[in-house]
């Protein structure tokens, strides 16, 4: 028979830390050893006990949940936490991932789903709540964006023609605009995209490969 998989309940409610244990205890494969009432006292016990599956509350006092992520990801790289929670708080979310926790689900989660995501997280694979998912994937792409999506049409038409070579007079007359008009357009492409100068934003549009 294989060894059941050691979890942590970490939460400040005794209520909920005990509702947790008696459905876990009931699982073959899963054996609850200990307990923690704050972050602190999760950091501890898992210093302590190293278990497979920390199931950690978000908001607890002492420590929160993230904090006590990053620290238990530092310490016991082998333990895998499983975020669960009632928030779903963007500054909560996000944080609570990029700290290293593999899962984060919702306390509304039926108890043989809890079970099962104990269970796919001490596995190494990650499990996260849809809506959390989004917003993680919504994080990345937001970071991952050019800064020329900051750019309005218009400023991509200039600056595509400043990495040509053009200058601001030649551009107005491509762009049927005023000189004044493209001096405008050209301190706000190297506002919005912090270059010092001209040249910058030319190596810029090549490297971005708004022009070729």
């Amino acid at each position: 028979m294989l060894e059941p998989i050691t979890v942590l309940i970490a939460d400040d409610h005794p209520v909920v830390r005990q509702g947790l244990r008696t459905f876990l205890d009931l699982q073959e494969d899963l054996e609850v050893v200990g307990e923690a009432e704050d972050g602190e006292a999760a950091v501890a016990a898992v210093r302590e006990l190293v278990p497979d599956v920390v199931v950690m509350d978000v908001v607890m006092p002492k420590l929160d949940g993230i904090e006590a992520v990053r620290r238990i990801r530092d310490e016991s790289p082998a333990t895998r936490v499983l975020i669960l929670t009632s928030f779903l708080d963007d500054e909560k979310v996000v944080p609570a991932v990029k700290a290293g926790a593999a899962g984060y689900l919702l306390k509304d989660i039926e108890p043989a789903e809890l079970a099962n995501a104990i269970r796919t997280v001490n596995g190494g694979e990650a499990l996260l709540h849809p809506t959390v998912a989004a917003k993680v994937m919504q994080e990345v792409a937001e970071r991952d964006r050019s800064p020329a999506a900051e750019l309005t049409e218009r400023e991509l038409d200039v600056l595509r023609l400043l990495a040509r070579g053009l200058a601001n007079k030649a551009i107005a007359l491509e762009l049927h605009v005023s000189e004044k008009t493209v001096k405008t357009h050209v301190s706000n492409i190297l506002a919005k995209l912090h270059l010092a100068d001209r040249t910058q934003a030319a190596l810029f549009a090549v490297r971005e490969r708004i022009v070729e």
